[in-house]
């Protein structure tokens, strides 16, 4: 029950087929394992630590370095170049890695910045990829079998409430979300993804890496992103499968003399990440005929937990939950809700996470054993994960979110959800994106604050944005006061940071 030997099988069905396409070069599959056993042999050879690092950009060394940890029976540690020295270094400390596979062109960008001691501890190795030679056979060995509750992945968060937490990801959890997103969007080898989500990233590493490598398919990556180039590699490469965060989608609409032939090949744009504004949702497809499909999941749930394929959509849903995966609504005091009922998300599956490493408290906090009833009809209890998120689940098990726990406001005795009001904003032509916070009030207890981005070339008229949510929201929802700002705080995810915004 892991995915290292599922793909060893796979590559053995296709050794010559492309597995990967960098901006370097093509790797077939048997590359790609071929310089994995290499590595496991050099990371044998170089520390006996159990966990072991990867900082490298996204490409085809990547999956060689993962499944080389494995191989050597290691935990993988991917580590974030976006992140700050000091936020890097404490992700290095707090893991336990004294061994980073790495290569030497992304080491000297961020040798640039800060120096390599700023944010590689002393008594940390670093094993450079470019460095070694993977000529010839690599050496043969049996590899692990490791078992569904064995360790794979150390995932930390993006840390947009604090420290970053390590994110414990078994083997069982990394097979049960891979086969189950394969089949509930039907991906098969004749598949093409196009890649350019950092594969530190849970969204990267279990979508744009584990899943096509597991189907068979290819997967073309880039770190030099521009949203012509990224145009260029879909004419050229004719990808199936498009998966990005929403600000992405929304760069492409920028790209002059781009047409929906450009996008003929694409069957899935996958979006997921943040939410999606209305605004790209409606562009994009009237511009290139491609319908958006939203799916959701956290970095606790390995991370796939619903998602909208062509053939199983609602709009504004984030999709129907991945087999195997039991997606509930529950009240304050941890009631299930009804269909279509507001509540928290809880998730239950063989996708959640062990726990947060090291961190036994916080484990705790996110867990709560419900009682459900059994295929039999008897009741046993299960363990859910606390999302955070406020959702509803339709009465065809579609789920939609519509808000963060933690950030819903009570206005006058009344919940206001930040999100609510940052889609109407978004829909206003002056406005690039938008951030909505809480305000204490004598009155009304708390009130809305909004902070908005400008639209290109566009100018800032409060009034205007007033009026805008007095057309388009209740009264209590409208915020008391909307501030201009250059630029949202945002983690290196793209994520907005709304701890660092304070209302005036």
């Amino acid at each position: 029950m892991s995915m290292l030997w599922p793909i060893i099988t796979q590559t053995l069905r296709t050794p010559r087929r492309v597995a990967v396409v960098d901006d370097q070069r093509a790797y077939t599959y048997s590359e790609i394992l071929g310089g994995a056993m290499f590595l496991a042999e050099r990371i044998d050879a170089t520390t006996s630590a159990r966990h072991v690092g990867i900082l490298l950009p996204t490409g085809g060394a990547f999956p060689m370095a993962l499944l080389g940890a494995w191989i050597a029976g290691r935990v993988a540690v991917p580590l974030n170049y976006l992140l700050k020295p000091d936020e890097l270094a404490y992700v290095i400390q707090d893991s336990g890695v004294d061994t980073i596979l790495t290569a030497h062109p992304i080491m000297n960008l961020m040798r640039k910045g800060a120096g390599d001691r700023a944010f590689v501890p002393d008594g940390v190795s670093l094993l450079h990829l470019d460095d070694l030679s993977f000529d010839g056979l690599p050496p043969l060995r049996w590899p692990p079998v490791p078992g569904r509750d064995d360790l794979a992945v150390i995932l930390y968060t993006s840390g947009t409430s604090g420290r970053p937490k390590g994110v414990m990801l078994t083997h069982g959890n990394f097979r049960a979300n891979v086969d189950a997103a394969i089949e509930h969007a039907n991906i098969t080898q004749a598949d093409t993804f196009l890649g350019v989500l950092p594969q530190f990233h849970s969204f990267g590493l279990t979508a744009l890496t584990l899943i096509p490598l597991r189907a068979g398919s290819r997967v073309v990556y880039t770190v030099r992103f521009t949203p012509r180039r990224l145009v260029d590699l879909i004419v050229e490469h004719r990808p199936e499968i498009v998966m990005a965060v929403p600000s992405l989608y929304g760069a492409l609409l920028k790209v002059k003399g781009a047409t929906s032939d450009d996008f003929a090949s694409v069957r899935m744009a996958i979006s997921g990440g943040e939410p999606l504004p209305d605004a790209t949702f409606e562009a994009f497809q009237e511009r290139y005929g491609v319908r958006l499909l939203e799916g959701y999941g956290l970095t606790e749930t390995t991370p796939v937990t619903n998602w909208c394929t062509p053939t199983r959509y609602r709009r504004y849903s984030v999709g129907q939950a991945l087999p195997d995966v039991d997606v509930r609504v529950v009240d304050d005091k941890d009631r299930f809700l009804a269909r279509n009922q507001d509540g928290e998300v809880l998730i239950c599956g063989p996708n959640v996470m062990k726990g947060y490493y090291r961190l036994p408290e916080q484990t705790a906090e996110v867990f709560v054993d419900l009682p459900v009833e059994g295929g039999n009809g008897s009741m046993q209890t299960r363990r859910f994960f606390r999302t955070g998120d406020i959702g509803r689940i339709d009465d065809d098990g579609y789920l939609y979110i519509t808000g963060r726990k933690k950030e819903m406001l009570i206005v006058g005795g009344e919940n206001v959800f930040p999100r609510e009001i940052e889609e109407v904003l978004n829909r206003h032509p002056s406005v690039g994106d938008s951030a909505v916070i809480g305000r204490n009030d004598g009155v009304r207890g708390e009130v809305p604050v909004a902070f908005v981005e400008l639209a290109e070339d566009q100018q800032f008229d409060e009034p205007q944005l007033r009026t805008w949510c007095r057309d388009h929201l209740a009264g209590y929802k409208v915020p008391r006061d909307i501030v201009h700002i250059d630029k949202l705080p945002r983690n290196p995810m793209n994520k907005i940071l709304r701890r660092e915004l304070k209302a005036p």
